[in-house]
């Protein structure tokens, strides 16, 4: 593949929508469409008091806000259900399951069904019509360019398809399903997938361990399916720097939320040193280098991400003796680095998820604290320290800076914020699921 050439996505996909009838292709309310629904609907009744809640967007109606549930047989997971008020006044539509403490995801509301009525109840083309809403988003926030073809197309909630990621590298598609309903609807999300320009390979990443919650158990499967594509590496290009991304690494395999603190990296590096705690395939190193760091040093403990980041160097041209990497555990690093006096002028701490829930944030808190003070006590007075947490229910808890005030007190240190940064626009969130922001970055002046 050609890395750097601009990749267009076509605004349209050609995967056709099962026809409506005539009263349906006219009609503007869900009651009215159930009504011609030949398989007949079950309801997921809301108790009094709940109904506001999904009305004002929420887009997981769980099972504590169901009063009843009409229907005989009783709906299967990846049904489609009407939602509905206690007067059993439909106000959307979903995709249900019997298992998950989210017993509904809802695709449309009343308003938006009278706005687009061939998606109603029809999950075709209901994909249809998200994805290509997704691609033309990405267009207009300069997705994909001759300097970037890594990005996220399709991110859950905030492109209302909940429970589906999908990553672009390259010419290779990487979905993430983490809900019962994109299971079950596997093929036709490759196929609308597959129609977009330039895609040429898809890997599914199905997450056992939340699927285990909506009641399927994939793990004989594992964790990936190549059957699409290949090859196990795709190289892609970010603000124009090449990377090799592992279609069987972390999460999709790449980390494209931080595009935009990986280019601010670069724009403030030169002639500093530099170090990448967690560095993972070198993203934040990669580009203090290309940024004209005058030292840059990457830690991490997986072998096979710093293999990938030492390929990077090569594929990059850059100066291995200005840039290497180090397998090492953050911690005993940090730790050496403090009993030998070394310090650095920018030092990024990027760990992985720390806090996967609220029941454990408290002793995640104690090790975000933990990591931070020696990363402070690291950085040279008077230099700057980016810091991260990918844990949603850290960024949600509001208490990242407070954890990192108590770090500075630890270290003896004092800081100053100087910049606040989340994911990039290619991950969009719905304001009406907040649960669906969960990065951090913060950048620290250590004094």
């Amino acid at each position: 593949m050609v890395i750097g050439s601009r990749l267009l996505m076509s605004r349209t996909l050609s995967l056709a929508a099962a026809p409506l009838t005539a009263a349906a292709a006219t009609t503007t309310t869900l009651q009215q469409i159930a009504s011609n629904h030949p398989k007949g609907l079950a309801k997921v009744v809301l108790k009094k008091g709940k109904t506001q809640l999904f009305k004002d967007g929420s887009p997981m109606v769980y099972s504590g806000a169901v009063d009843r549930i009409i229907g005989r047989p009783p709906p299967k997971t990846g049904d489609a259900v009407l939602v509905t008020d206690g007067t059993e006044t439909p106000i959307g539509w979903g995709l249900y399951n019997s298992v998950s403490m989210f017993c509904v995801r809802l695709m449309q509301l009343e308003d938006d069904a009278s706005r687009d009525p061939s998606s109603v109840l029809n999950v075709d083309a209901l994909l249809e019509n998200r994805i290509n809403a997704a691609i033309e988003l990405r267009e207009r926030i300069g997705l994909p360019s001759a300097k970037t073809n890594a990005y996220r197309l399709v991110n859950s909630e905030g492109d209302r398809l909940s429970g589906l990621i999908v990553d672009i590298f390259g010419d290779e598609a990487v979905i993430a399903s983490s809900a019962a309903w994109v299971e079950k609807y596997k093929q036709q999300i490759k196929a609308c997938i597959g129609k977009i320009d330039n895609v040429n390979h898809i890997t599914w990443r199905p997450s056992i361990d939340i699927l285990k919650e909506e009641g399927l158990d994939l793990s004989d499967l594992g964790d990936v399916d190549l059957s699409n594509s290949p090859k196990k590496l795709s190289q892609v290009v970010e603000n124009g720097i090449s990377y090799l991304v592992s279609l069987e690494g972390q999460k999709t395999g790449f980390y494209a939320d931080q595009r935009d603190s990986r280019q601010y990296i670069s724009s403030i590096s030169e002639g500093k040193k530099v170090l990448d705690i967690c560095c993972y395939t070198g993203g934040f190193a990669l580009n203090a280098a290309g940024g004209g760091a005058i030292s840059v040093t990457g830690v991490d403990s997986s072998s096979p991400a710093l293999d990938i980041a030492k390929e990077n160097i090569v594929l990059n041209n850059l100066d291995s003796r200005i840039i290497s990497f180090l397998k090492e555990d953050a911690t005993s690093f940090m730790k050496g680095a403090v009993s030998r006096g070394d310090s650095w002028d920018i030092v990024i701490l990027d760990p992985p998820k720390l806090a996967p829930s609220r029941k454990v944030l408290q002793s995640a808190s104690g090790m975000y604290r933990n990591l931070n003070s020696l990363a402070m006590q690291i950085t040279r007075k008077g230099g700057l320290l980016m810091t991260c947490s990918c844990s949603g229910a850290m960024t949600q808890s509001g208490t990242f800076l407070r954890i990192l005030q108590g770090a500075a007190s630890m270290a003896g240190r004092k800081i100053t914020v100087i910049r606040r940064a989340g994911a990039g626009g290619d991950h969009p969130i719905d304001p009406s699921y907040p649960e669906g922001e969960y990065l951090s970055n913060v950048l620290l002046r250590v004094l």
